[in-house]
């Protein structure tokens, strides 16, 4: 089994996702801008949560050590987000994601988070690139990837999703 490694910056935790996040899986995927910049993943209760922990998130962590991450306030231990390292279909090498809930945007933790899972991807992981997709309506998701320093490549799609999507790279 791989080793669980947890991470902490000034104001986080940012730790395996796990099953017993199905709840705040449920919440975060079915959130409007979720819904809107990411898709409908079919995540329609609790139990489909843990589903899809199960097929889509635990096996990339057993099979490469990183995946999903949820992201934790240290203050009140409140999960606010989820950030991770992706290995997706149709994108060249490993892909950043991210995504909050709407109180939490605007602070400063996306950031924090990223940038934190980018020196991992290069520290911990040994990944000598990352790729990160968005769609063209998602200004702050593309502001975000360019301040950690990611260049827009192309646009792409990916399969069983029409969305035409903005790649970006980042050599570590």
């Amino acid at each position: 089994m791989t080793e669980v490694k947890i991470f902490e910056t000034e104001r986080l935790w940012i730790r395996p996702t796990s099953t017993e996040d199905a709840k705040f899986v449920f919440e975060l995927f079915n959130s409007p801008k979720c819904l809107r910049f990411i898709g409908d993943r079919n995540i329609h209760n609790i139990d489909k949560a843990r589903l899809y922990i199960e097929d889509k998130m635990l096996p990339q962590f057993e099979r490469l050590g990183f995946s999903s991450y949820t992201v934790v306030q240290k203050s009140d231990e409140k999960k606010i987000g989820a950030c991770g390292l992706y290995d997706r279909e149709g994108i060249e090498g490993i892909d950043l994601g991210f995504a909050f809930l709407r109180e939490f945007e605007k602070k400063g933790y996306a950031m924090e988070a990223a940038s934190f899972l980018v020196k991992a991807a290069k520290t911990y992981f040994n990944l000598k690139e990352l790729s990160a997709i968005t769609v063209e309506e998602n200004s702050g998701s593309q502001k975000l990837l360019e301040k950690l320093g990611f260049e827009f490549i192309e646009f792409t799609t990916i399969p069983n999703d029409p969305a035409k999507l903005m790649l970006y790279k980042k050599e570590l």
